[in-house]
């Protein structure tokens, strides 16, 4: 028997045969292809619409553990108002970051890599691999040059964008000495060649928890250094596998990184059975070398336990815990363990001035967990406490009542660029309930932000959007 399956989506009725759904499936594909070059071309032109003006700094990036900030996209390319970025990310349901991302790639696509540019337009190229080779193009160290740039697209786009990470990270470093840009320092000893870009690093991925709770860190090390930590780990592996580690090669690699960051503590497995914590000192007289704060976040009427068993909450990276993860932790005898105490999330505290104090703050952070602007994920131990209606200095002076008290109602964990956000354009929220919020956009597009992440409420009176021509492929 032949099922149909019919909707003016698919165009009429569509026999559900092997041959029809593989027809369905390469014309869906194609029209999320056409529809996210169409996107690209969309993120160009509002950034036409938004340069920076007197209030809007140039869009840029942060990076984490940096002192630099780098561009969206390359040089050549215009520069982009900062503030305009957000209501972009609001339409599409995506981070600030997200959405400065997707501009910094059709700008520097559109600008420094055209023939790349004209390929994705044309449906040779997929957007995505076009989106992943500026990306590398932008952030490459040292910074390409227009001319560099464009070495690279007219070899990426000879190959219609064929090309996987390591041949493109290949090609890049090719094009960095050909167009000499990684050109000695000349502050250095000459004999020395000390290059004016050092690609090392050590970077811990914080926002990218793991269920296990484990975390990702990356590192770009000088030659000698690197040959030395994987002797040192090879070495630290095999001592705890000798006193009688049962894990894995790569967990006992893992946990002997671990151990040099603090004083050795493969030995605690000579005694299980006498693991104790003091505050300074542990029992050979050396200082603890981690301290472990938990933040243990319990429901009053409820216990979460799980198939794997009781669990809650990490701060950090907003993952679950085991129960078991956290004693294993504060299990070996140089950790120092802090407890803090309980904050009841359902109190109302108040505080008669501006400031706020650290147990209103506190309960902020707990309450509200990363800032609460459309679809950020910033942890909002790290954000400005924000009075949502704003705080009247003249109020008492005057004898009015204060119109935005530092209560725990009328506060909210933003970020530093929303908070900014807020403050210097016409983007608005108020509070709703205990944690909830609704923003509207300077479109007027309305969003609710809650414990349980962000909505949209409705969509602003727009009238309907006009098609954008591509050259496509017959």
């Amino acid at each position: 028997m032949i099922e149909t399956l019919t909707g003016p989506e698919v165009g009429g009725v569509v026999d559900l045969t092997a041959g029809g759904l593989l027809a369905l499936a390469r014309e869906r594909k194609a029209a999320e292809e056409r529809a996210a070059a169409d996107l690209l071309e969309v993120a160009a032109r509002w950034a036409d619409l938004h340069p920076p003006e007197s209030i809007h700094h140039a869009a840029s990036f942060t990076v984490p553990g940096c002192e630099h900030e780098e561009p969206i996209a390359g040089e050549g390319t215009p520069l982009v108002a900062e503030f305009c970025v957000a209501e972009l990310g609001g339409v599409l349901g995506i981070s600030t970051t997200s959405a400065k991302r997707l501009i910094g790639h059709a700008l520097e696509l559109r600008h420094r890599l055209p023939r790349l540019w004209a390929q994705v337009h044309a449906g040779r190229v997929p957007a995505w691999r076009a989106r992943a080779v500026a990306e590398v193009t932008i952030h490459a160290a040292p910074s390409l040059s227009i001319e560099a740039a464009a070495f690279v697209d007219a070899q990426v786009a000879a190959v219609a964008g064929r090309i996987g990470p390591a041949q493109l990270d290949r090609l890049v470093a090719e094009t960095i000495k050909r167009f000499d840009l990684a050109v000695p320092d000349r502050s250095a000893d000459p004999e020395d060649g000390y290059l004016d870009v050092d690609p090392r690093h050590a970077t811990l991925h914080d926002q990218h928890v793991h269920f296990a709770g484990t975390m990702r860190f990356e590192a770009e090390l000088d030659l000698a250094d690197a040959l030395d930590l994987d002797r040192a780990l090879a070495h630290g592996a095999a001592t705890l596998a000798a006193l009688g580690s049962p894990e894995p090669l790569d967990a006992r690699r893992a946990a002997a990184l671990g151990d040099l960051a603090r004083t050795q503590t493969a030995l605690d497995l000579h005694h299980q059975g006498t693991r104790t914590t003091t505050a300074t000192r542990t029992d050979d007289g050396l200082p603890v070398a981690r301290e472990v704060v938990l933040h243990a976040h319990l429901d009053a009427t409820i216990c979460d336990t799980t198939v794997f068993g009781p669990t809650g909450r990490l701060e950090e990276g907003q993952r679950l815990v085991l129960l078991d993860q956290v004693k294993d932790w504060c299990a070996d005898s140089r950790t120092k363990v802090t407890i803090r105490p309980v904050i009841d999330l359902n109190a109302h505290l108040t505080a008669p001035g501006y400031a706020i104090p650290d147990r209103i703050r506190e309960q902020v952070v707990l309450r509200d967990r990363t800032c609460v602007f459309p679809w950020c994920t910033r942890p909002a131990r790290g954000c400005d406490i924000d009075h949502v209606t704003e705080f009247d200095h003249d109020a008492a002076a005057d004898g009015r009542p204060q119109p935005g008290p530092t209560a725990t109602q009328n506060l909210a964990a933003l970020c530093r660029s929303h908070h900014r956000l807020k403050t210097h354009t016409a983007w608005r929220y108020a509070t709703v309930g205990p944690g909830a919020f609704e923003w509207t956009s300077p479109h007027g597009h309305r969003y609710r932000r809650d414990p349980t992440g962000t909505t949209r409420i409705d969509e602003a009176e727009t009238a309907a959007p006009p098609g954008i021509p591509h050259p496509r492929r017959p």
